[in-house]
């Protein structure tokens, strides 16, 4: 049986070790693809966090970012972005996130989440509700999407990115349309534990690593919002992409988002 308010704790000692990290400067940056990087903090949180929760808990799997890695047997996997807004980081944004999940046979179950730079930290626990330092959060309880503040995701980099990126742009200009205003933050973390504490009405990410959505989804969902992939169904770790949006609004914004993807590679 595995205790999960206990690993919930586990967690945000975790994070407590990855924020000194965050805090310094980066020395050495990288290249991962085109317009993509990486830096030594990103392996520096990720092999500390790494070896910590292996100690402290054996019987869970890890898999992470930057050198991946998970037992196909593990019923639970801690899933960790060690530096998740990269590129903020780099251009001293303070956009900047640890993001630290648990998934359970594909069920975002737990969330730890620290932005070093803003001072917040936030947990959930599945059917525990979520938290942030101050105390409970919750969506805001939206019900107009054209009074709606929505993130979306970045857009694509890399191979291929042209075309990846032509739904991405129709996306954005519907969502002009019809929402207050549209945002982009660069960090999942943050785009999904806003839409949690109500900071946004929804966010749209046309993609799913689980080390970039695990801990976001379950603090998101345990805040009350409404969590999706493209095609409506619930979110899980294998899902294509990542919505999240106040329950008011979820159905709409799903619509709008499905209407501007006809005929793109995500949609496909």
């Amino acid at each position: 049986m595995t205790d999960l308010k206990a690993l919930l704790a586990l967690a945000h000692e975790a994070l407590d070790l990855a924020r000194p990290h965050l805090l310094e400067r980066p020395t050495e940056v990288s290249a991962k693809t085109e317009r993509d990087m990486v830096t030594d903090i990103d392996f520096a949180v990720e092999s500390e966090l790494r070896g910590f929760l292996r100690d402290r808990a054996p019987h869970v799997g890890f898999l992470s970012e930057e050198e991946g890695g998970v037992e196909e047997d593990a019923e639970f996997v801690w899933a960790l972005d060690p530096v998740d807004g990269t590129a903020n980081m780099v251009h001293s944004l303070p956009l900047v996130a640890v993001s630290l999940g648990l998934v359970q046979r594909g069920a975002q179950v737990l969330g730890a989440i620290d932005l070093p730079f803003l001072g917040h930290r936030y947990g959930a626990v599945t059917g525990q509700g979520a938290c942030s330092r101050s105390g409970p959060i919750g969506e805001r309880q939206n019900r107009d999407l054209a009074e709606a503040i929505v993130s979306i995701g970045d857009y694509a980099v890399g191979p291929d990115s042209v075309q990846r990126n032509r739904g991405r742009i129709r996306l954005t200009a519907a969502l002009a349309d019809r929402v207050q205003r549209v945002r982009m933050f660069g960090s999942a973390a943050i785009d999904l534990v806003w839409v949690a504490e109500g900071k946004l009405d929804a966010c749209v990410m046309l993609s799913n690593k689980p080390w970039d959505t695990a801990a976001g989804v379950a603090i998101a969902r345990e805040a009350g919002a409404t969590v999706l992939d493209i095609d409506g169904t619930p979110h899980t770790s294998s899902s294509r992409a990542t919505i999240a949006a106040a329950p008011g609004i979820s159905d709409e914004l799903l619509e709008l988002i499905q209407t501007a993807l006809v005929g793109s590679v995500e949609a496909a």
